[in-house]
C-alpha cells in the first residue's frame, strides 16, 4: 500500500576504487565538505582505476575526465570527482573509458588515473561520491574510517521512488 517495505527503491554503491574511506565533512574542499553538492563519502585511492560503483547511465561526463555523473534506475544521480582541484589540470593524467549515454553495470571501468601525477599537480587525490539530488533520498547509511576496494559497498541508499 506504501510501499514502505520496497527493496526495489534501495541501491547498493560499491567502492569505485581501492583506498581508505574519508568522511565527506573531512574532504579538504568547502563545497565537498559542507555538503552543498549533496551527501555522500569520499575515499583516498590507492590505485588509479575507477569503475562503476553502481548499475545506471553516464549522465556527465568532464571534458577533463575529473568527474563523472551517473544516474540509478531509481533516479538518484551519483556525482564521482576524482581528486579536489583536479579540473585545473585540464584533462593531463586521466583516461576515460565512457561517454554520455552510456548504460554501465556495477564494476565497469570507467576512467584511468595516473596516481603520481595527480598527486604531484592536484590539492588532493580525495575522491567524493555525493548523490547530488538528495531530495531523492529517503535514507542513506555510509560505511565509514575502513579500506576498501571494488567488490566492498561503502553507501547503500533507500531512494524515495
Amino acid at each position: 500500500m506504501f510501499n514502505i517495505f520496497n527493496k526495489n527503491n534501495k541501491v547498493e554503491f560499491l567502492a569505485p576504487m581501492t583506498g581508505e574511506i574519508v568522511k565527506i565533512e573531512d574532504v579538504p574542499d568547502k563545497v565537498f565538505a559542507e555538503k552543498m553538492l549533496g551527501d555522500g563519502i569520499a575515499i583516498n585511492p590507492s590505485e588509479g582505476t575507477i569503475v562503476a560503483p553502481c548499475s545506471g547511465e553516464i549522465i556527465q561526463i568532464f571534458p577533463t575526465n575529473h568527474a563523472v555523473g551517473i544516474k540509478t534506475e531509481t533516479n538518484l544521480e551519483l556525482l564521482i570527482h576524482i581528486g579536489i582541484d583536479t579540473v585545473k589540470l585540464n584533462g593531463k593524467g586521466f583516461e576515460s573509458f565512457i561517454e554520455k549515454g552510456d548504460k554501465v553495470k556495477a564494476g565497469d571501468k570507467l576512467i584511468k588515473i595516473d596516481l603520481d601525477y595527480v598527486k604531484e599537480n592536484a590539492k588532493s587525490l580525495i575522491t567524493p561520491l555525493v548523490i547530488t539530488n538528495m531530495s531523492e533520498v529517503d535514507k542513506m547509511n555510509k560505511q565509514q574510517g575502513s579500506v576498501v576496494s571494488g567488490k566492498d559497498q561503502v553507501m547503500e541508499v533507500i531512494a524515495t521512488r
